[in-house]
């Protein structure tokens, strides 16, 4: 079987693939871009016309959702612990917080980043600082779902965690963290404490400094 190939840049939505292919043990050739790869990298374009990293290529298959590529590298070789299977408990838990994470939490957190950030010169921080409100207000179904619970689905670590755990890593790095409930700060203290989370950072920052960024 081929190896599978990861294009990302370093700590964006791709750190999840990453962070699942070294809970999974899957050996991945991960390739990172500078960012924004469709402007520093258009070479890149001929691959994926979006622009938008991750991208995985494995063999036919190629995938640019960044929950899906870890869900896919989970089961890549048959279900692990880290994927939960139709007829087990929490089977629809756990598709459903896998979904959450990008469709529901994340998506505030790019429109923030873009508005406040990014593109702040242009007088669209307010806008920005309204979508920061929804992201702290969206938060409130995995506040109330880890009430009493280590871990989201199954009593054990899954895919899941490393979708919504992404968002509340990201929160911390761009500004977002003051609206983030103690609860979930301590979720992602212990998401971020386990070997493989930080052996994929490590990776990816090997190749950002590479790009010398």
């Amino acid at each position: 079987m081929t190896k599978p190939i990861l294009y990302t840049c370093a700590r964006s939505r791709g750190l999840r693939a990453t962070w699942a292919a070294e809970e999974a043990g899957v050996d991945i050739d991960l390739k990172i871009l500078p960012f924004p790869p469709r402007y520093l990298a258009p070479e890149f374009l001929a691959l994926n016309p979006l622009g938008t990293v991750p991208l995985l290529v494995d063999g036919d298959a190629q995938l640019t959702e960044s929950c899906a590529i870890a869900h896919y590298l989970a089961t890549r070789d048959g279900y692990t612990s880290l994927a939960i299977a139709p007829g087990e408990p929490d089977y629809a838990a756990y598709l459903d917080y896998t979904y959450h994470a990008d469709a529901t939490i994340t998506f505030p957190q790019t429109v923030y980043m873009r508005f406040a950030i990014f593109e702040k010169e242009k007088g669209w921080a307010e806008a920005g600082l309204a979508y920061a409100k929804w992201f702290h207000k969206r938060l409130v179904k995995v506040e109330q779902r880890l009430q009493g619970r280590e871990f989201l689905c199954a009593d054990r670590f899954t895919v899941a965690d490393i979708c919504v755990g992404y968002a509340l890593i990201l929160a911390e790095s761009v500004g977002l963290d003051d609206g983030v409930p103690d609860s979930l700060k301590d979720y992602r203290a212990r998401l971020t404490a386990r070997p493989a989370y930080n052996r994929a950072i490590a990776r990816e920052e090997v190749g950002r400094l590479a790009l010398g960024q």
